[in-house]
């Protein structure tokens, strides 16, 4: 595109886009992303118990927590506790070769907890995992 400028000459005019605060922006939104992602993965706190021996945790499963208000989740989502079971054999294929992790703050009652794990007993799963958390070493052992 051409025009004519005050003094006669003919000059082009500069038909680029100008991409530099395109590319600022998204970078900060890439950042912005980054940032928040594993803050919205982190699901439910729960302080699990301490012990020494601990066995890595190798393939994904279906988890069941119990937080420290006795509220309970199948995976992410909250459940009730007279529910569990059913929602367990919708859920499941195959509850004799299926296991499952069992999350517990370490300060619910064992009363809840057996309740929870009774209910896991009803759907007939049979291979339960309670997820627990190495104990940390000072550097000096007994």
């Amino acid at each position: 595109m051409a025009f004519t400028a005050p003094n006669g000459r003919t000059q082009t005019s500069l038909s680029d886009i100008n991409i530099t605060p395109l590319v600022d922006v998204v970078l900060v939104l890439l950042i912005i992303f980054m940032v928040t992602a594993p803050v919205l993965q982190s699901g439910i706190e729960v302080n699990v118990p301490k012990t020494r021996t601990v066995k890595e945790i190798t393939e994904e499963r279906l988890v069941i927590t119990i937080d420290k208000s006795q509220r309970v989740f199948l995976g992410n989502d909250p459940v009730n506790i007279n529910e569990i079971g059913s929602k367990l054999r919708k859920r499941i294929r195959d509850p004799q070769h299926q296991s499952i992790f069992l999350r517990s703050d370490e300060d619910v009652p064992f009363g809840a907890f057996a309740t929870v794990m009774d209910a896991v007993k009803q759907a007939g799963i049979s291979n339960v995992s309670i997820v627990t958390q190495p104990l940390q070493r000072n550097g000096s052992q007994r």
